[in-house]
């Protein structure tokens, strides 16, 4: 009797732990592990219970598991494509590329796609030619940081009909951050076809409504920035531009290198960079041959720093004309330093309008190598390009400049220094000056110097007799004011 009770509990006991633990996964939690049955994989015969034929919900069970296992998250949507960086091809866009069909809208449709993407950048690929019309690439609603990589060639209309009545600029980019155009690509302005329409007096020159087949009086400059920051412009070349042919205007931080620019050196009024209203510049590395000015920096413009320059053909080095129709300028900081000067009219020149007002200080000249330079150094305070120029007594007001290191050959004249008798130049410092004439059996004019005050700060070949002392200067006001 008592075996049998023995049996009967044992029966018991397993008849209630059946039925307590139909399966054993929650049972032997405590071992640290899950035990599913049938849980041999598809090819064990038998379903998993986590298979979609025997989903269901989860029964409340006791769980014995120090760590729950973490309920299965679904796997993210992929999201959008990002557009940091995004590439635009203007081919892409329907530009042929062949040199004849018009490319414009293909470029402003390429430029409106990038425009709205920070980081983006425009392809304009190697191998083919782009006739592009005038056309401005504008912010200021653009993302920063844009890149314009050239490769290709950009060339200019030579039919009358996409000027209209005359354009101050071709290519233009206004009021963006971050810009850069680089690459090994070519703008070509085919200047050729304006330049032999000239106006003898290109500065007054009016747009005309008559094209009858012949370009427009006003010439536009090929490649123009207005407005805009953090502006680079590196590796490509600019030729043939109707008029200027790279100009930054209210434009800061600017860097430019390793660029082309060649136009003929009779070419009118074709200068190789112009700089107006704009601080805090960088030039170097740059060659440049054309028929003006290679670089000419005008009012507005200060920290401006240029090395490593090759310029010739062309007339030098340039800041000014300042002060033209009774204007005021303000330059100032201006450093030109390592460049080589070759077959131009001047090196290194200071032009001012009189009637002007305003300054032009803290300018430095260094290391200047000139080749065949008809006159390496020149202060004009009395610059007129017209026929006829009308005397006047204000002038901008020069002063803190510094030539030094200006050595090789000259054509006509080592140096003029021609200042306004109202307003004289001050404080010109000039040290280690060599300038030997090309041909010696030629007839060359002397250092020339008016109203021109400043120091010597070591010897000079040829001698510089002709720059007065700033204690000259001064007793020569003191007098002044006696005699009144």
């Amino acid at each position: 009797m008592s075996g049998f009770t023995s049996k009967g509990l044992m029966v018991l006991f397993f008849l209630v732990f059946l039925v307590m633990c139909p399966t054993f996964d929650i049972c032997d939690a405590g071992r640290g592990w899950d035990w599913r049955a049938g849980d041999k994989g598809q090819s064990g015969g038998g379903l998993s219970p986590t298979s979609p034929s025997q989903s269901r919900e989860p029964k409340s069970r006791l769980i014995l598991s120090s760590t729950p296992k973490p309920k299965p998250q679904p796997s993210p949507s992929p999201g959008p494509p990002a557009l940091h960086g995004t590439t635009f091809d203007v081919l892409d866009f329907g530009a042929k590329g062949d040199g004849i069909t018009d490319d414009t809208k293909a470029f402003q449709a390429a430029w409106a796609a990038a425009c709205k993407v920070e980081a983006s950048k425009i392809i304009v690929p190697s191998k083919y030619e782009f006739l592009v019309g005038p056309i401005s690439f504008d912010g200021p609603n653009c993302g920063d940081n844009i890149v314009f990589e050239l490769d290709g060639e950009i060339i200019a209309p030579t039919d009358p009909k996409p000027w209209g009545s005359g354009l101050l600029q071709w290519l233009e980019f206004k009021k963006l951050r971050g810009l850069t155009i680089r690459g090994k690509g070519i703008i070509e302005g085919h200047g050729n076809a304006w330049w032999s329409n000239k106006s003898q007096f290109d500065d007054d020159a009016q747009p005309s409504n008559e094209l009858s087949g012949k370009m427009p009086n006003v010439r536009p400059t090929a490649l123009r920035f207005y407005g805009s920051n953090n502006v680079t412009v590196t590796g490509i070349t600019i030729q043939n531009s109707p008029q200027f042919h790279l100009k930054f205007d209210s434009c800061e931080a600017v860097e430019v290198s390793d660029i082309v620019v060649s136009s003929p050196g009779d070419s009118p009024n074709t200068d190789g960079i112009h700089l107006q209203n704009s601080v805090d510049v960088s030039i170097h590395d740059v060659d440049l041959g054309c028929g003006d000015d290679c670089i000419s920096i005008q009012t507005g413009c200060s920290n401006v720093f240029l090395h490593n320059i090759n310029c010739g053909p062309g007339h030098g080095i340039s800041i000014g004309g300042l002060g033209k129709d009774d204007t005021e300028a303000t330059v100032s900081n201006i450093t030109v330093q390592d460049a080589n000067i070759k077959n131009t009219m001047t090196g290194v020149r200071i032009k001012t309008w009189q009637g002007g007002s305003g300054y032009a200080k803290n300018i430095r000249f260094e290391n200047v190598i000139v080749s065949g330079v008809q006159t390496p150094i020149i202060i004009d305070q009395f610059y007129c390009d017209r026929s006829r120029c009308k005397n006047q007594s204000s002038a901008v007001a020069l002063s803190e400049i510094t030539y030094e290191g200006i050595k090789g050959t000259y054509t006509y004249q080592p140096v003029h220094l021609a200042c306004s008798d109202s307003v004289p130049c001050s404080n010109i410092h000039l040290n280690d000056i060599e300038l030997k004439l090309l041909n010696e059996d030629e007839h060359a004019y002397e250092p020339f110097c008016w109203q021109a005050y400043g120091e010597l700060q070591g010897p000079t070949e040829p001698p510089i007799n002709c720059l007065q002392s700033e204690k000259t200067k001064i007793n020569q006001m003191h007098s002044d004011q006696g005699s009144n």
